[in-house]
């Protein structure tokens, strides 16, 4: 309450879907505060507790299917990153119906459920892969369903790699109970088009004019300030994480004749230039595919040898290789002191199944929180037009 008895909302959320709390850890660096977290992993909800001392207080271990509306507090925002396993290229693309992603139907339903206690403001997060899957048929059922609550719908893609050294391109979706502003989709699809609105999302809202859209413009996103090899450990010559030499030419020997000429270059350099490689099967050969361009590939969830990103230190007549390190994955993440524990694989699943801490600030602060204050303009002004409509009466 404001002092004239208005009631305006907080900065307050919900994380469904939470892993290891690298949403919450953006929002709050934009000053939200969290009130509830649910995720169905314990690994997950051990390293989360042993980051966050405050986890018991708000932290609730089960499948989402299995929490009432009882469990959840009042809140302006929820967020859900929900698993992405069937939406994307590493899965089998079963969209929505499949065993792991169908869950965020679990998260519609704690909104149905909670009915005027709903948040005003949702956020959705997965892979870009969420827009096309099952021809685009998911994404438009989740729009709507989302409309059917008295939801606005805004979506927007960005890749962390334009605030960490991480190409990593997340799909987001705001929805928002604000019926005064909608957009109406009449103009050329190339209209909607932009950095945070690519090609494929533009033409999306364009064939779907019967969504109920609200499409916010945004400022330009930053530009990195830094590259892989500023956040890379700095590891002894004789360590063991460093692979032997019959294991380097193992992997040399997979890559490519391109990707061969690249190291050979860098190899012999003056300098230490940092290279990363996933293995990947090409036309049924295990391959090993190399990026220089200062970037590292997209953090996964390490289910198999081959989602275990691979770091290549070459220069001064030397290759040195051995896996990313879990602290080396907190900083793509922007999580740089988020405190690691679990085993070297359970760190890799937590950074992996997570969004980058960055991108979510920027979020926070260039949309979630001027949405809020717009919404609670619009509150304070309903609230002042009810009173004028009582005087005009009497």
């Amino acid at each position: 309450m404001n002092n004239n008895g208005i009631y305006k909302l907080e900065k307050t959320f919900s994380e469904f879907f939470a892993g290891i709390g690298l949403m919450r850890m953006g929002l709050e660096k934009a000053g939200w505060k969290i009130l509830f977290a649910n995720d169905i992993d314990p690994m997950k909800q051990r390293i989360y507790e042993s980051h966050f001392q405050d986890e018991p207080s708000h932290f609730v271990l089960g499948d989402i299917h299995n929490l009432s509306a009882n469990d959840i507090p009042t809140v302006s925002l929820a967020t859900a990153s929900f698993p992405c396993t069937d939406l994307s290229l590493a899965g089998r693309r079963e969209g929505l119906a499949g065993s792991q992603s169908s869950a965020l139907w679990g998260f519609i339903e704690i909104l149905e459920e909670l009915s005027d206690r709903k948040p005003p403001i949702v956020l959705l997060e997965n892979v870009e892969g969420f827009l096309t899957s099952n021809g685009g048929k998911d994404f438009e059922e989740t729009l709507m369903r989302l409309n059917s609550l008295g939801y606005a719908i805004d979506a927007f893609v960005i890749d962390a790699s334009r605030f960490v050294p991480q190409s990593r391109v997340r799909l987001f979706v705001v929805g928002f109970q604000f019926p005064s502003f909608i957009t109406v989709v009449n103009e050329q699809a190339a209209f909607y088009q932009s950095a945070l609105r690519p090609k494929k999302l533009a033409d999306f809202i364009f064939n779907h004019p019967d969504i109920v859209w609200h499409l916010k413009d945004l400022p330009f996103l930053p530009k990195r300030r830094f590259n892989l090899s500023e956040i890379v450990d700095v590891t002894d010559d004789d360590s063991k994480e460093w692979w032997s030499e019959e294991r380097v030419n193992y992997l040399i020997n997979q890559t490519s004749e391109k990707h061969r000429k690249v190291i050979e270059k860098f190899t012999n350099d003056p300098q230490y230039h940092y290279l990363t490689a996933f293995r990947r099967v090409r036309k049924g050969r295990s391959m090993a595919e190399i990026r220089s361009d200062g970037i590292a590939g997209c953090l996964r969830t390490p289910k198999g040898g081959s989602a275990r990103q691979i770091l290549l230190r070459v220069g001064k007549g030397t290759i040195k290789i051995r896996f990313v390190s879990p602290r080396e994955c907190a900083r793509l993440m922007g999580a740089d002191n988020f405190k690691i524990t679990g085993t070297f694989n359970e760190s890799l699943f937590g950074f992996g199944d997570a969004v980058c801490v960055p991108v979510v600030e920027w979020i926070a602060n260039n949309y979630l929180t001027p949405l809020l204050n717009e919404l609670n303009d619009s509150i304070e002004l309903k609230k002042h037009e009810s009173i004028q409509s009582v005087y005009s009466v009497i």
